[in-house]
């Protein structure tokens, strides 16, 4: 299983070596890809209907719970088999539909890449592995959303769909974590069989939320559905591939993953049943303001999502069973008629369904396509929409109490997708030729043969629905966790499903011959574009950019002395505050304070007196010399406390300091005063504020007990282990040598660089240049 994933990542770097062989009529063999790994899923139908779960573990990092643990049951062999089969139609299309395009076998590298991780995705079973292939699915489609690269639009789209789909992807990070912490465990099998200890636990309502937000973020729920349109953006192949059988379908996936785990309590019904039953309704409503015939499969597509996840928040057999034939509905019906739109826009070079009209006398296989594909879209028999939609309807009617609201919010969003999918899929070719496409002619059979090979799937399925009930329906709702019962018919009789089939097409048709697209109810809806989620996150982005200018205008200035005082001020807040929150009052014992003598007050003296010079200072140099003085004030009390080492070793850097500091100061211009009065008394109380911080804090670590572990094995073997009677030195030389080494090679390194900027002497046009 392993070998079949990484399949489509070793394809993507084959072509890096040899692309240039894919360019041309080569390019269809690329299809084979995916034609093999759809043959190798088919061949696990036998298995995974009789009820089992084909399995394969390989280690990766133990110590985390990271493993590459794959699962194939129902629910993830009916994914597999729609990535790689419809994979396999769309990578054949493209060879046609970007033939000679410059680019091609990158455009291949990008979609082996998303296909590898959209198999990944649906196949783990260790929640970490899910979650870095569902990231580089986000990837995988921002190239690919932002092919044409030349283009402003295209890559704003694509920096707007990693933008949300990559912030799912941290949230389910977050609820990967949360979850494996309080389920011991990152298999998701045997999370299935811990299921009751998560819900009971207090943390399964933030799980439950960082598995929506993911979710809904990557299958485009509202008010996270903008991305989708904006996605359109892309090849014609991308968006079938991705938002009609892949990426968008993710998150219903994830739903499904986890309902046996999470499912079954009122936060996760409810919330499904309120964001589906939102998003499915908006977003038809929209397709009718639509003249673009992507912008209406986009729209359309939303709409399904949405009635996804309502169904999965319905959540009974009949919503789970409908969930899982309406993925395969919507698979075949939405990807021909993505293609379909493809065959148009390429052919007639526009995609703006008030001009274009009659191409059936000019493509007639592709008008076939477009017809059934429409036909499925709308719920009609014999077509496999028509069980689909029965099975919504059977679904909201058992709901009880909300029955009447549910079923009505269901109808009305079925008979808006109808409609949509009767303008995509009907409208291009009935009615009159226009003159301008009169020399539009047919293409190639690989562009047209994959939409048509879809949409009569979509009748065979419907009149045969034996061939999708036992191998594969029946195993994705026992993975969900249902015992089902239930089988597809075509024919339930005359009862009152049936009645709301007949109303829904009825209204469809009704609503399609009375209401046509036109450019001013497109712009007549752009006018709430203010109120849109789009527009209203547009202007937090723009609110929080204002804010992060404003925050780098004072934080981030370009003043060495800002820095330093923001960071001076942030630690005496936070260390102060921590230091007198876990002490009552000073945590200083100052009755063991021993008397300062007479020469310390002197030496404590000195240090004070420097430092007000160096306070008001007017030239770098005396400001240099009386922290010199500082210096070796303190070299003097080390003398004192009998450590004359460390204090030849702070005379010696203070020296070099000064030294240094002198040879520079003469090429700089003068001295600079840019603070006044104001600002020298906030320095002095920060500075003081500082300083009496450190004392409490190095006052506090001498009431400590001293371990000195340490310094015992220093004195024990300074001269056992190095010969060296001087442990100090010892420590400088043999134990830390490496660091001393290292240490005097800064500071060698600072002097070279002192001496050679001392030492430039640059050429008038260059020294011209430099001023």
């Amino acid at each position: 299983m392993l070998s079949a994933i990484l399949l489509g990542f070793i394809f993507s770097i084959f072509l890096v070596f040899a692309g240039k062989y894919f360019k041309g009529k080569l390019a269809v063999l690329s299809s084979l890809v995916p034609l093999v790994l759809f043959l190798y899923f088919l061949s696990f139908i036998p298995q995974v209907a009789s009820g089992e779960v084909i399995r394969a573990n390989y280690q990766w990092v133990p110590s985390l719970g990271l493993n590459l643990d794959f699962a194939l049951d129902g629910l993830s062999l009916l994914f597999s088999l729609l990535i790689t089969g419809i994979g396999f139609l769309v990578f054949a299309y493209t060879a046609a539909y970007l033939k000679g395009h410059d680019y091609l076998d990158r455009f291949y590298g990008y979609l082996g890449m998303f296909m590898g991780a959209m198999l990944g995705l649906v196949l783990s079973d260790n929640l970490l592995s899910m979650f870095i292939f569902w990231e580089l699915t986000s990837i995988s489609s921002f190239f690919l959303i932002g092919f044409n690269n030349t283009s402003e639009a295209s890559r704003k789209s694509a920096v707007l769909a990693l933008a949300i789909t990559g912030s799912g992807g941290f949230l389910l990070l977050a609820g990967s974590l949360l979850l494996g912490g309080v389920a011991g465990t990152y298999s998701i099998s045997e999370m299935v069989g811990l299921s009751d200890s998560i819900v009971q636990s207090e943390s399964y309502l933030w799980i439950v939320l960082l598995i929506f937000g993911a979710a809904f973020t990557k299958s485009a729920q509202f008010p996270f559905h903008f991305w989708l349109p904006g996605a359109m953006k892309a090849p014609t192949p991308v968006s079938t591939y991705l938002h009609s059988a892949t990426m968008v379908k993710a998150g219903i996936y994830l739903l499904l993953r986890f309902t046996p785990v999470l499912g079954g309590e009122d936060i996760w019904n409810t919330t499904l049943i309120t964001v589906g039953g939102i998003t499915m309704f908006y977003a038809a409503v929209h397709t009718l303001f639509r003249t673009d015939l992507k912008g209406v499969l986009a729209y359309s597509t939303i709409a399904v999502l949405g009635l996804l996840v309502f169904l999965i928040g319905l959540g009974t057999e009949y919503a789970l069973t409908a969930a899982a034939v309406y993925i395969i509905v919507h698979a075949l019906y939405k990807a021909t008629l993505f293609l379909v739109t493809g065959i148009i826009d390429h052919e007639t070079g526009m995609r703006d369904i008030t001009r274009i009209a009659g191409l059936r006398k000019v493509m007639f296989p592709v008008a076939i396509a477009g017809f059934l594909a429409a036909l499925s879209s709308a719920g009609m028999p014999p077509f496999v929409g028509f069980i689909g939609k029965d099975l919504v309807y059977e679904s909201t009617l058992h709901m009880g109490t909300w029955s009447i609201v549910l079923t009505v919010l269901a109808i009305a969003t079925n008979i808006l997708v109808l409609y949509a999918g009767f303008v995509a899929g009907i409208k291009p070719f009935t009615g009159t030729l226009p003159e301008s496409f009169s020399k539009v002619h047919l293409p190639g059979f690989l562009m047209w043969l994959p939409p048509v090979v879809l949409a009569v799937l979509g009748l065979v399925v419907g009149l045969f629905p034996g061939i999708i009930d036992g191998p594969l329906i029946q195993p994705v709702v026992s993975a969900v966790g249902i015992d089902s019962e239930l089988h597809l018919k075509l024919w339930h009789g005359f009862n009152t499903v049936l009645g709301l089939s007949a109303l829904t097409l009825a209204v469809g048709f009704a609503m399609y011959f009375l209401i046509k697209p036109s450019k001013s109810k497109e712009r007549g809806v752009a006018r709430f574009d203010f109120i849109s989620p789009l527009s209203l996150i547009t202007s937090f982005g723009s609110a929080f950019r204002t804010f992060s200018n404003w925050w780098t205008r004072i934080f981030q200035n370009g003043f060495l002395r800002n820095y330093v005082s923001t960071i001076i001020l942030f630690l005496v807040v936070l260390v102060g505050y921590s230091l007198f929150s876990d002490h009552d009052g000073i945590p200083i014992d100052f009755s063991s304070f021993s008397r300062m003598t007479y020469y310390e007050m002197i030496i404590m003296g000195i240090m004070f007196l420097a430092i007000f010079f160096v306070i008001g200072a007017r030239s770098r140099l005396t400001a240099v010399v009386a922290m010199g003085v500082v210096g070796y004030a303190i070299c003097l009390m080390f003398v004192i406390y009998s450590a004359p080492d460390l204090a030849m070793t702070q005379f010696s850097i203070d020296t070099l300091t000064v030294i240094l500091f002198v040879l520079v100061l003469s090429s700089l211009p003068k001295y600079l005063s840019i603070s006044d009065y104001k600002m020298k008394a906030i320095d002095g109380v920060l500075s003081v504020a500082f300083g009496i911080l450190i004392t409490l804090i190095a006052l506090e670590v001498l009431g400590e007990p001293v371990n000195k572990e340490v310094s015992n094995f220093y004195a024990d073997n300074a001269y056992v282990m190095a010969k060296g009677k001087n442990v100090v030195n010892v420590i400088l030389v043999d134990f830390r040598g490496v660091d001393t080494l290292m240490e005097i090679s800064v500071l060698t390194i600072a002097a070279i660089g002192v001496f050679s900027l001392l030492k430039l002497r640059l050429r008038r046009d260059d020294r011209e240049l430099k001023d």
